[in-house]
């Protein structure tokens, strides 16, 4: 969401001009897929984590202009509200070491957004939703500066003729909200996994990257309270798919699972984006149409919880990537490494199968997999690509760890690597202590004490230890 625009006023030429723009690039898209352009790139690895500014009462701190002037790193930008940041880092090449190095080079960034975020007296966070966050908070007043997020704002309530967002979720507890924004979507912080793939290889990856969303979404949880109830083990993904929804059918959810498999191409998503989604954000770059600088910006705009994404090397070639959206923030970089881990080896291990694990497992399974896991985390019931269904902790620990170590050596990661990565994820399946299950936990031992809640959650990330490791 953050790139950021030359306007927030659009005229009804700006639309039209920019559909045009549009239909033009992804027409050049689809020539360079038919002349092998996208071809052969090597697999690297990337990701973005959001973040939280909290003051010392615990609550959401909307001061980032500060703490990014303070903390002066291109790397750390803003994120949709004034208590939001995001890191960002270079993408890495597959081999030995990879994780090790994402692990270091994240927890110096992170040390460095911590110590700037103290000289400012306030505390740096990663945690999916903030327990403290009120209804308050999320309003305009707290909206980042960026016409970016203005834009946005406006033109979301453009489609819905100004009616307000109907939040509705079913939980351990219900909740229903009224809101009159956009900015329930910065409650939703997240860890997007980046796999740069091929095109031969990128729908497979895409189909693949929707089947492991199950296991992903409940081995990361991180956000089971919203508002003071809890509701979800995964709330982001109702929460977020409800922030800025223009319309009830599935053409126009914005935040959506999809509503089929790529059959051939990745490029079938960008023709839905170009067909499907009105535009939200027309503003016309002077770029050229080989930047597919229309194309990029539309699709920023359809959140896919795996969004396919077109990039350029140093080089100036094009490469598609996978943004794999499920993962919650936090817990600690061990545990983020460790599932961007996790996510690599399962991806590396199915895309070697000679079998398309999409037909082996229908659509509206993997989809109803992803929303049962996203709600009763590790507890779910889901159904495997044999047909097979069954608790998804014990699939977890008899089928995907193995699995996902063989995808790891052929990345080709050393033995103890991968024992290393994946013992944190095997130690936190076992335990059943995600972030989530952490938090309802310290709740039912010390009450609904929300401050004290993520001041101990502080405490325990501060400490660095991976979540299956924290004390209540």
């Amino acid at each position: 969401m953050g790139q950021e625009i030359h306007d927030a006023r659009f005229s009804d030429e700006a639309f039209a001009e920019f559909a045009r723009r549009v239909d033009s690039e992804t027409a050049l898209l689809s020539a360079w897929e038919q002349d092998g352009l996208m071809r052969g790139t090597d697999y690297r690895l990337g990701f973005e984590l959001e973040g939280w500014l909290v003051g010392q009462d615990a609550l959401p701190a909307a001061r980032n202009q500060e703490f990014l002037e303070r903390l002066a790193d291109p790397k750390v930008v803003p994120e949709l509200a004034r208590f939001n940041f995001e890191i960002n880092d270079d993408p890495l090449d597959f081999g030995p070491g990879m994780f090790d190095h994402m692990q270091a080079s994240l927890l110096a960034r992170w040390q460095r957004c911590e110590a700037a975020a103290r000289e400012l007296d306030m505390q740096a966070l990663s945690i999916g939703i903030l327990p403290t966050v009120r209804r308050e908070h999320l309003s305009l007043g707290n909206i980042s500066a960026m016409s970016r997020y203005h834009a946005l704002n406006e033109q979301v309530f453009r489609l819905r003729r100004g009616r307000p967002i109907e939040l509705s979720i079913e939980g351990e507890q219900a909740l229903r909200h009224l809101h009159d924004d956009v900015m329930l979507e910065s409650a939703t912080t997240s860890l997007q996994i980046h796999l740069q793939v091929g095109s031969e290889q990128a729908a497979r990856a895409f189909n693949i990257a929707k089947i492991i969303s199950a296991p992903m979404v409940a081995v990361g949880a991180n956000s089971p309270f919203f508002l003071e109830r809890q509701l979800w083990q995964e709330t982001r993904i109702p929460l977020f798919e409800q922030a800025v929804a223009v319309g009830a059918s599935n053409y126009s959810k914005r935040v959506t699972f999809g509503i089929r498999y790529a059959q051939d191409s990745l490029l079938e998503c960008f023709e839905a984006n170009r067909d499907r989604y009105p535009v939200l954000l027309p503003d016309l770059m002077d770029e050229p149409r080989e930047s597919l600088a229309h194309l990029r910006l539309h699709n920023g705009t359809v959140w896919r919880w795996n969004r396919p994404l077109v990039g350029f090397d140093a080089q100036g070639k094009p490469h598609y990537r996978i943004e794999h959206r499920v993962v919650a923030a936090g817990t600690s970089a061990l545990d983020v490494v460790a599932n961007s881990a996790f996510f690599v080896g399962l991806m590396l291990a199915l895309l070697a199968r000679g079998e398309a694990p999409q037909s082996q497992l229908a659509f509206r399974i993997a989809r109803d997999n992803f929303y049962r896991a996203a709600r009763l985390g590790l507890a779910a019931e889901v159904t495997w690509l044999d047909g097979r269904s069954g608790p998804l902790d014990r699939l977890i620990l008899e089928r995907l760890l193995p699995l996902a170590g063989d995808g790891l050596q052929q990345a080709g990661l050393q033995a103890d690597e991968i024992e290393r990565w994946l013992h944190i994820i095997e130690q936190r399946t076992q335990s059943g202590c995600t972030g989530s299950a952490w938090q309802v936990a310290w709740v039912a031992k010390h009450g609904r004490d929300w401050s004290g809640l993520v001041q101990a959650y502080a405490e325990q990330q501060d400490a660095g230890q991976p979540v299956h490791r924290w004390e209540l």
